[in-house]
């Protein structure tokens, strides 16, 4: 092999291995919020607002579907990011920290108090009129900064402190979701349910008949997004019913794929020594051996693992560049309501998550109804309650839904960025602490 063909495939190996990296996805949306604080604040803060509001539009003949570029972003781009968190559920249920009601009690319960707390913080101090709507805003976790995170302690953390993080921000999506869904959705259209019925029907029925290509559930995904859409629902819950519906086995065959891909390579073999052979010919053992790599994972491993660096480092970064960018000169922090929702969402993120998290945790115990992963204890519990702190994503994603007025989501949003940062700092500098007396030990 020529050394430059060495050098690149090397660096391709090495590169495809470092997008996988939890804390470099959360390096790269960091980057993006900041950006945007940036732009929004610059002198060319108007060119911001001006490419997010533009309309962008999709048609064949006269039929044109047009919506600004922030709608496509917010309700249809993060389809695929609720898409992901769903296979991941699905996935955590089937064989993972939520597979049964023993593993799974603590970290719910543990979800549940940071979900709680934060909220009747955030309600004691916004109880009024038009500022009560944002209670939900400070509930969620965002996985994604808050493993990334814990990815930068090293190895040196134990490996139950891991899952149960991933344990409680995956509940902690869900319950997000069933907030959006049951809160955060307008007057349901009964023509919309027809429309997302019959798509999860398709699903279902391509399913039935062993489909696995993924492609081919594009269109009645489509369908489903566009019957939320109708309903008044939040159309990105399209994303966490088919992520749900994922099936977490490979597709019944009557030749087992390992057997099938032996036999594509052993008649690819026959069919290239053959004089008579053309390219046409070599095309179907190639077919079979494809279709054999596809049914070797279950295809909700599969699509995970796919969609992982789109979204990653295209779809939640673009979020972030698009949400994140509060101007601070549309931020009046001298009026009483806007300070009040920044105050809130600060507050109940930095404070409220680790006391939901760690009292609810530590009265489960208490009771003896549930006990401590091995290698956990309270002072791990305690990072895991200030990591639970870091809402980016689903918080910023909450705001725009709970607020109208542009001075209180700016309030919003500020509060929730500045308690992430805060939340991260204290969580990475609690953990170090954790690390150096691991190592000592």
């Amino acid at each position: 092999m020529p050394a430059a063909q060495r050098i690149a495939d090397k660096a391709f190996s090495a590169f495809e291995k470092f997008l996988h990296i939890e804390a470099v996805s959360g390096i790269v949306l960091l980057i993006a919020a900041a950006a945007a604080l940036i732009w929004a604040n610059s002198p060319y803060a108007s060119s911001y607002e001006h490419l997010w509001h533009m309309p962008l539009s999709f048609g064949i003949g006269d039929f044109v579907v047009s919506n600004s570029l922030h709608f496509w972003i917010n309700d249809a781009l993060m389809t695929v990011f609720f898409l992901v968190v769903g296979m991941e559920i699905r996935r955590e249920i089937h064989e993972g920290a939520l597979a049964n009601l023993k593993l799974a009690a603590l970290p719910m319960v543990a979800a549940f108090g940071g979900v709680l707390v934060p909220a009747l913080l955030y309600l004691t101090l916004n109880n009024a009129e038009g500022l009560r709507q944002g209670w939900a805003v400070p509930t969620a976790t965002d996985i994604a900064f808050a493993v990334g995170v814990l990815a930068l302690l090293g190895r040196s953390v134990p490996a139950s402190v891991r899952v149960f993080l991933l344990a409680l921000a995956i509940i902690d999506d869900i319950v997000a979701v069933l907030i959006i869904a049951l809160f955060y959705s307008g007057g349901l259209d009964p023509l919309g349910f027809a429309i997302a019925g019959a798509g999860v029907l398709l699903v279902l029925g391509l399913q039935h008949i062993g489909i696995g290509s993924a492609y081919a559930y594009v269109l009645p995904g489509a369908l489903l997004w566009l019957g939320l859409l109708k309903t008044g629902a939040h159309p990105t819950l399209a994303g966490v019913v088919l992520g749900l519906m994922t099936p977490v086995r490979a597709v019944k065959v009557m030749t087992p794929p390992l057997q099938t891909a032996s036999q594509a390579i052993s008649e690819f073999a026959e069919r290239k020594q053959a004089a008579d052979s053309g390219a046409s010919e070599l095309m179907e053992p190639i077919k079979q051996l494809r279709h054999a790599q596809r049914e070797l994972l279950p295809p909700v491993m599969r699509v995970q693992m796919a969609l992982h660096p789109w979204v990653a480092y295209l779809v939640m970064p673009l979020f972030a560049l698009a949400n994140a960018g509060v101007s601070l000169d549309g931020v009046n922090l001298g009026d009483g309501a806007s300070m009040m929702v920044f105050s809130g969402a600060a507050l109940a993120l930095v404070l409220g998550k680790p006391l939901g998290v760690l009292s609810s945790s530590w009265l489960m115990v208490r009771m003896g109804w549930c006990s401590l992963p091995p290698g956990m204890t309270w002072a791990w519990m305690g990072l895991i309650g200030c990591l639970a702190g870091i809402g980016f994503t689903m918080s910023i994603f909450i705001a725009n839904l709970a607020f109208s007025q542009q001075d209180l989501l700016s309030a919003a949003k500020l509060g929730v960025l500045v308690a992430s940062v805060v939340a991260g700092v204290i969580g990475l500098l609690y953990g170090r602490v954790l690390v150096a007396r691991t190592k000592h030990r």
